[in-house]
């Protein structure tokens, strides 16, 4: 069964960020998010990929290829970017003569159990009560979890079951020709062909859907949602760096849990709780809480709290909230 990952949104939401990383590569508790999705696929025994990429798709690429060169990849590119069912159209010829084919939004991290869904006779898709569902896909299910119909982001919601971004499907062939009867029509909603209008029409057919529950999701399009993820991830075993393990930074004290990287200057500073370093990273006379620093940046004099840093920055003498890009430089003195 091969695996198909869209990523070639602009994630505009996380900007400034995005303009010099693709969001599937923002770090959230010590890793990409990409990696928590391809790390969690292989772990069910799933090895074959394929990539719609797009905005900045070089860089997820190169990503891709040097972090797992043990599985198959393909990468396609999306260069227009309509939409998640648009997507899917790009790649059917990739994925044609699949019998299945698992989808997998590339900006989610989520707990699922993905053998129950692997050992499914019906195509099935994965849902998460929440409290506002009208900025998702929404699924109307049976008192069995089978899946009665489907809407992108409904004004008035029929239920709070929101689409995750997860889906097995069974029907390949019946996929590509609902994506294809959109696309010829030029069936949009809320400006785009969307993925969830397919899997409609495909209801409309007749096929058999089924829901599955999925634990812990977040839809890290937002700073607040990457934050949450990080400190939500950092307090589960595994992620958080080993306490035991890191080096001694000088005059330092730190809160766990954190995630440190490799080759760190830290002094003279408070770090934690809930705080992911990147490697490289050159930290002094600080105090760091609930926030995300990317690789290689500089930090000096500053009072970061619930803060994402991008990669080679530079800060200088501040106490903010900030969300700054990568290659930033800011000397409040």
């Amino acid at each position: 069964m091969k695996v198909l990952i869209p990523v070639a949104g602009a994630g505009t939401r996380l900007r400034p960020h995005t303009y010099t990383q693709p969001k599937p590569l923002m770090p959230v508790a010590g890793k990409p998010i990409i990696c928590f999705i391809i790390d969690k696929l292989r772990e069910a025994g799933l090895n074959d990929f394929v990539f719609v990429i797009g905005y900045l798709g070089d860089r997820i690429r190169d990503f891709i290829e040097e972090q797992y060169p043990d599985i198959s990849t393909e990468f396609v590119y999306q260069e227009h970017r309509e939409g998640s069912g648009h997507a899917i159209w790009t790649a059917r010829e990739v994925i044609e003569d699949e019998d299945e084919v698992f989808i997998a939004f590339g900006d989610t991290i989520f707990e699922v159990d993905m053998r129950q869904i692997i050992e499914s006779p019906h195509s099935c898709v994965g849902l998460k009560r929440v409290n506002d569902p009208r900025e998702f896909g929404v699924a109307e299910c049976d008192d069995k979890g089978r899946v009665l119909r489907m809407v992108e982001k409904p004004r008035i919601p029929k239920s709070n079951m929101a689409m995750v971004g997860l889906y097995k499907i069974m029907e390949v062939g019946l996929l590509i020709k609902a994506v294809e009867h959109l696309v010829k029509n030029d069936i949009r909603t809320v400006g785009e062909i969307q993925l969830t209008d397919a899997l409609q029409y495909m209801l409309e057919q007749g096929v058999r859907m089924q829901s599955f529950s999925v634990g812990n999701w977040f839809d890290c399009g937002r700073k607040e949602v990457l934050l949450e993820t990080n400190a939500m991830l950092l307090n589960q075993h595994g992620y958080a760096s080993d306490a035991f393990n890191l080096p001694e930074y000088d005059s330092t004290i730190i809160i766990h849990p954190v995630s440190i990287g490799k080759n760190c200057q830290i002094s003279n500073s408070i770090i934690g709780p809930n705080v992911t370093i990147g490697s490289d990273v050159t930290l002094s006379h600080s105090i760091v809480t609930d926030s995300i620093i990317g690789n290689f940046a500089a930090l000096e004099d500053v009072v970061l709290r619930h803060s994402v840093i991008g990669s080679d920055a530079r800060i200088k003498g501040m106490n903010l909230s900030l969300n700054i890009g990568d290659n930033t430089e800011i000397d409040f003195d």
